[in-house]
């Protein structure tokens, strides 16, 4: 069995850490939990790693995915934590924008299928960067690609997947934005197919409900969970999490 990951997600917007739901960005507001006093992503990052001894995390800069303009110093502030790493999504478009972010050093840099303009840019970016420090945001609506790339969209999940495996990825982000803050369960159908399909690390982001939900990944031998309205609001237990 795969090594199982337990990585919990901040998304950044305004500088802010907020509640992501239904990927409807307009409508997030500043995160609230009973697990910390604050929506600064620096502190709640030293705080979760503090209760929990978890020391990876999934960074969505949701300000660079939008507007361009990235956190950088919010980013140099959290690499800087002791022992943090972090796999960062930060609306990576092109060629010029991977030399760009590739200066931080990060354990992963993610490519989403959202933002990238075309399928080639995942085969550039294996020119830069290395397949251990890649990894494919398949990002998703109700099960459906959401991307604007001509050549991605309205594509099969399962065929987009097979031609990254083809190229040499090996670590990919199953991401359908509907399920993220919504606490759905269970494991979609169209996961397990991909599960089938692709040899490489599967993470998974959106959905998580309950412990029970995490266990069951990590029995289907997926390679780990993206986690955070379960986490946050109390109803996953770190101390769980910990012994797991």
């Amino acid at each position: 069995m795969k090594s199982f990951k337990i990585i919990p997600v901040i998304d950044i917007l305004n500088s802010t850490a907020v509640h992501a739901k239904k990927g409807e960005r307009t409508k997030y507001k500043p995160i609230q939990s009973t697990l910390f006093q604050s929506s600064n992503p620096v502190e709640i990052i030293r705080k979760i790693k503090k209760k929990s001894n978890l020391h990876e995390f999934y960074i969505a800069d949701l300000d660079s995915i939008i507007s361009k303009t990235p956190n950088f110093q919010i980013l140099k502030e959290i690499l800087d934590i002791s022992k943090i790493k972090i796999i960062l999504d930060p609306g990576i478009v092109d060629l010029k924008e991977i030399y760009h972010f590739k200066e931080f050093k990060t354990k992963s840099l993610i490519l989403g299928l959202e933002t990238i303009k075309s399928f080639k840019v995942i085969s550039q970016s294996l020119q830069i960067l290395s397949q251990d420090n890649i990894i494919i945001s398949i990002d998703m609506y109700k099960g459906q690609i959401l991307s604007k790339a001509k050549d991605i969209k309205n594509q099969n999940p399962i065929d987009i997947i097979k031609k990254i495996e083809s190229l040499g990825i090996k670590s990919i982000i199953l991401l359908d934005l509907y399920r993220v803050g919504q606490k759905i369960g269970g494991i979609p159908p169209l996961y397990l197919d991909i599960l089938k399909n692709f040899d490489g690390d599967i993470l998974v982001g959106g959905g998580i409900k309950n412990f029970k939900d995490v266990l069951d990944y990590k029995d289907q031998n997926f390679s780990g969970i993206l986690i955070a309205t379960a986490l946050y609001d109390g109803t996953i237990d770190f101390e769980k999490l910990r012994n797991l």
